[in-house]
């Protein structure tokens, strides 16, 4: 009674012990997935609820490969019902992307049968993405700032703040400057490229000796050079 769980119309059969193969090793990839980003992600930090979704994805993805089957009828019942599902989670990361890709690719292995495939794909996989992290592959040595520097109305701007800038920054320049406070302060914005070994604290220390001790800002930019 226990062999055949599922019994479609067109005579195909779901048996209880290949289904739980199935979703059990697509439980453990995905678990390896999991750990292997929350590792690699551990020093810009990463969503818990992305982690576990890493696990989830495989084991869906194959549930729903192995009632597709070879119908192509329902497979496209099923692309019809999944094409109403819209997601209202912000943007990711492209490695974010990457991963969620990753699990959908071991998820359809599993779902298909290919057990020993979705093993040795998810090993190389992961090993992959943490030598990427291990050796800093592609990290930037230099990261691009943006600088708001908050002066008073009477105080010459133009200048002012470029001795400090020479001293810290690999290469600056003035981006825009507008009126705060019905014109009683200046706002300045500069583009810098700084040295991961630029002391921040300092480069704010000395710009707040000269305008004044008011506000200033230090962002990360989005553009890398």
């Amino acid at each position: 009674m226990l062999e055949t769980i599922i019994q479609t119309v067109d005579g195909t059969s779901l048996t209880l012990v290949n289904t739980l193969i199935i979703i059990g090793t697509s439980f453990l990839l995905g678990a390896l997935i999991s750990v292997v980003y929350m590792k690699t992600m551990k020093k810009t930090g990463y969503s818990p609820s992305f982690a576990v979704t890493l696990i989830m994805l495989p084991m869906i993805i194959s549930v729903i490969i192995l009632l597709v089957g070879n119908n192509v009828a329902r497979a496209f019942s099923l692309a019809g019902a999944f094409s109403l599902i819209r997601f209202r989670s912000a943007p990711g990361e492209p490695k974010d992307i990457a991963y969620v890709f990753f699990t959908l690719a071991v998820g359809l292995c599993t779902g298909m049968g290919y057990l020993g495939y979705a093993v040795i794909f998810t090993a190389i996989m992961c090993v992959v993405m943490w030598g990427v992290e291990v050796t800093n592959f592609a990290r930037m040595k230099t990261k691009t700032m943006k600088l708001k520097i908050v002066v008073p109305e009477d105080l010459n701007y133009e200048g002012t703040f470029d001795e400090i800038l020479e001293d810290y920054a690999l290469t600056y320049h003035l981006d825009q400057v507008r009126t705060r406070d019905f014109g009683a302060l200046f706002e300045l914005t500069y583009t810098l490229s700084l040295d991961e070994s630029t002391s921040q604290k300092q480069l704010i220390d000395e710009i707040r000796c000269r305008n004044g001790n008011l506000n200033v800002t230090l962002i990360q930019s989005e553009l890398m050079v």
